[in-house]
């Protein structure tokens, strides 16, 4: 039998929600990333429950077998919603997850009611423009030494390669503990292929137009640089011919739009739901 995703179910306190939501987070990403967001979410919407997401090859979903890729990551989240006792009527997915999401919409188009695509562009992106930074990322976890003496000494090699503490703090949730001290703990191989896909695949015509009796948002960071402006234009338009396609630009917000403006992506989220 297949491995499920792991996976944390939020919900108000007290509450009785009637469906979910599941967020998809991005490349050396987990579930907790959004948790706060989506805490605050279900505290505001006490008939939604939040679903927190590890996608394959990350978290604690580590074990999950099979194609690393697009395809494999969305099979792996049906099988998620097919196992659960609440409905799950909407996602939202950033980055890489939200890519996951779209592949899901395409895939199994009377899934969901409602999608939320954070700073995540539905078209191949060959030449990574806009995730330079990431890819700098991955070439540094490819050459890290087998161990570290504890995480302290971790970040501390992160931030000797050129990247800041909060990155390295972060990459640290992702530590393995060893007898004589930690690891870095995801499969760096499989990370590659799944960026790979990610940057390959060309998923516009998921949401032109999108499913039907789906409304389906495409959230961009203003600052971000994973939309050129071509692709802005092409989203407004799209926008503009299909009435369920919704189109937002968090002006104040770089790629990680639920840390820089996260009141915007509430308002937008809790409006929609």
């Amino acid at each position: 039998m297949t491995a499920l995703l792991h996976h944390d179910v939020l919900s108000a306190p007290g509450s009785s929600p009637t469906r979910s939501l599941f967020f998809l987070h991005g490349i050396l990403g987990q579930g907790t990333n959004w948790r706060g967001f989506a805490r605050q979410l279900v505290k505001q919407r006490p008939d939604w429950s939040a679903v927190l997401v590890d996608l394959r090859a990350h978290g604690d979903s580590r074990a999950v077998a099979g194609r690393d890729d697009l395809r494999g990551a969305a099979e792996d989240v049906t099988r998620l919603r097919d196992s659960l006792r609440l409905p799950v009527h909407g996602v939202l997915g950033h980055s890489f997850g939200g890519k996951v999401a779209l592949r899901w919409m395409h895939d199994d188009p009377g899934a969901l009611c409602r999608a939320f695509i954070v700073d995540s562009l539905p078209g191949a992106r060959p030449d990574q423009t806009g995730s330079e930074g990431t890819m700098r990322v991955v070439e540094m976890l490819d050459a890290l030494p087998p161990r570290f003496d504890s995480r302290d000494a971790f970040v501390a090699h992160v931030v000797e390669q050129g990247h800041s503490k909060a990155l390295a703090a972060w990459l640290g949730q992702s530590l393995d503990r060893l007898e004589d001290g930690v690891r870095f703990g995801l499969d760096v191989c499989r990370i590659r292929a799944l960026l790979d896909d990610y940057f390959a695949t060309d998923l516009w015509a998921a949401v032109s137009p999108p499913p039907e009796k789906m409304e389906a948002h495409l959230v961009i960071g203003g600052r971000s640089s994973v939309y050129r402006a071509a692709d802005r234009q092409k989203a407004a338009e799209l926008a503009e011919a299909h009435a369920r396609l919704h189109v937002h630009v968090l002006e104040k917000a770089d790629h990680w739009v639920h840390v820089d403006d996260p009141e915007g992506l509430m308002a937008i989220v809790e409006g929609a739901l």
